[in-house]
């Protein structure tokens, strides 16, 4: 099998959203008398589920039921947030153009659930552009875990190693490299230097614009 695929993390990588994202989850937190550092939340969530995030701040305890009705709370206050903003990243859609007419196949492998899923892709008429999406629902386990790239790339019908992710977030660049998968990093949340100990990071860039298609597969192979 030869598909070559670029599969993108949604949240910080297609939109450039994470800002939004940290304020909600420590607007949240904030009302439940948690008081966070934002950095440090970030680089230690990024790229978990919601659940996953509620049990470590609110203890192994909380129930499955419990941990849904809170998610969903923080959901709707991010989805509040963001929705005056919502707009893709620099350069976005003509490089997913270029991918598509080069015969790349294109995935979505979040962490979100089924609900931003829907707010990000049908808000920006961006679905129809996705030959495969895995969220949330999908796997049982988020980031650092590589299940929910490697299920975006079966449902996309190509192997680890002919699969580029973009992602903006440590640990989702270790899920890749758990993949077996190379990696494009956006420096929309964390500077070039939060990346340097990965060896599977081909790329890093603010955003799309000055991405090449067939560099990127040059460069993977290599």
């Amino acid at each position: 099998m030869t598909q070559r695929a670029f599969i993108f993390d949604m949240d910080g990588t297609i939109v450039d959203n994470m800002s939004f994202h940290v304020k909600s989850w420590l607007e949240f937190f904030q009302r439940r008398g948690h008081v966070l550092d934002a950095d440090d939340f970030f680089r230690n969530t990024a790229g978990r589920q919601g659940h996953e995030i509620m049990s470590t701040y609110f203890g192994k305890s909380l129930t499955k039921e419990e941990s849904a009705v809170l998610d969903f709370e923080k959901e709707a206050l991010y989805r509040e947030m963001y929705a005056p903003h919502l707009a893709p990243t620099t350069g976005f859609v003509d490089f997913i153009a270029r991918a598509r007419a080069a015969g790349v196949k294109l995935a979505v492998a979040t962490a979100a659930p089924t609900e931003n899923i829907d707010f990000t892709l049908d808000g920006l008429d961006l679905r129809k552009e996705f030959d495969a999406i895995a969220g949330a629902a999908d796997v049982a386990r988020g980031k650092p875990n590589p299940d929910v790239f490697l299920l975006a790339a079966e449902r996309a019908g190509t192997l680890p190693e002919n699969s580029i992710v973009f992602e903006d977030a440590p640990l989702g660049v270790e899920a890749a490299r758990r993949a077996g998968m190379r990696a494009v990093v956006l420096t929309t949340t964390l500077p070039a230097e939060a990346f340097k100990e990965f060896d599977n990071v081909i790329a890093v860039v603010r955003d799309f614009s000055e991405l090449d298609v067939d560099e990127l597969f040059a460069t993977a192979t290599n």
